[in-house]
This record gives C-alpha cells, structure tokens and sequence, in this order.
C-alpha cells in the first residue's frame, strides 16, 4: 500500500506542476501596453490617402454634444458645438478596446472605464487600475465636412 500511496503523492505532484506550467505560460501571453514593447494599435491611417474621401456619416447622424462611434472603421465622430464635428480613434489606448458609446460630452470604453473629451480626444478619465493613472488621448482622425456628409480627408 505504501507504493500506491507514492504514486498516487507522484500523480498529483505531476499533475500540479504541469497545470502550473500551463497557467505560467497563459499568463506569459498577457500584457498591458504601455509596459511591454508593443504599443496599442492605432485606429485607421491618417493622412496617408487610404481611405480618404470615404463617407463615413451624414451631418444628421451626429447629435451636438454627442458622438457616433464607427466600429467597423475604428472611427468616432464628435460634435462638440453646432456644426463643429471632430474625428477621433475608436481604440481606447489603454488596452485597445473599441470605444462603444459617446454620453455626457464624452466617449466611453466599456472594458477599463476610460472616458476622453468630445473636443479634444484627452483623457477625462483615465483606465481604472491603470499603473500610474497615465494614459494617452485618442488620435484624431482628420476628417471634412461636404455639403452634408462626413468623409475621411
């Protein structure tokens, strides 16, 4: 009966190490940007000409004080004032998440909570749990406005 109970002390010994070795190498895939060597990814190409002039919304879709958030282009659109209209990222620089709402004069990433200026793109509101509280905003997005439908310049 002793060996049996050394095996059986083996097997589970065994089998711990090689579950800890697997949850070792899960979270060796894990990383923060901003802490390792490959930043967020950016959002659409700015100004390199792909894209340009692509419609992206109409004037009308965009409330003043409010945003539309673009997912399959990874663009938000904002009008801070009457006919004032911004362009931003829609990946959030903490992790780079979608954003996924605009509300109260700001736009919203569901996954940490960062919260970023309808005006500017600046951080109102940084990740929670972000190291440091820093954070940068999102990039602009350069767009025009003709007639009334917004394109990407």
């Amino acid at each position: 009966m002793r060996e049996d109970a050394r095996r059986s002390r083996r097997a589970v010994l065994a089998a711990g190490s090689a579950g800890a070795a697997g949850l070792a190498a899960a979270l060796a895939g894990c990383q923060v940007y901003g802490q390792g060597e490959d930043p967020p990814p950016a959002g659409p190409p700015a100004g390199d000409g792909d894209g340009a002039g692509t419609v992206l919304a109409s004037t009308g879709d965009v409330a003043v004080g409010g945003g539309l958030v673009l997912a399959d282009q990874l663009v938000v659109i904002t009008q801070p004032a009457a006919g004032e209209f911004r362009g931003f990222s829609a990946v959030c620089t903490h992790l780079g998440c979608t954003v996924s709402a605009v509300t109260d004069g700001t736009i919203n990433c569901p996954c940490h909570g960062s919260r970023f200026s309808i005006e500017d793109g600046s951080v109102v509101q940084p990740a929670s749990g972000n190291p440091g509280q820093q954070q940068d905003p999102l990039p602009e997005v350069p767009i025009t406005v003709t007639g009334e439908s917004i394109e990407l310049a």
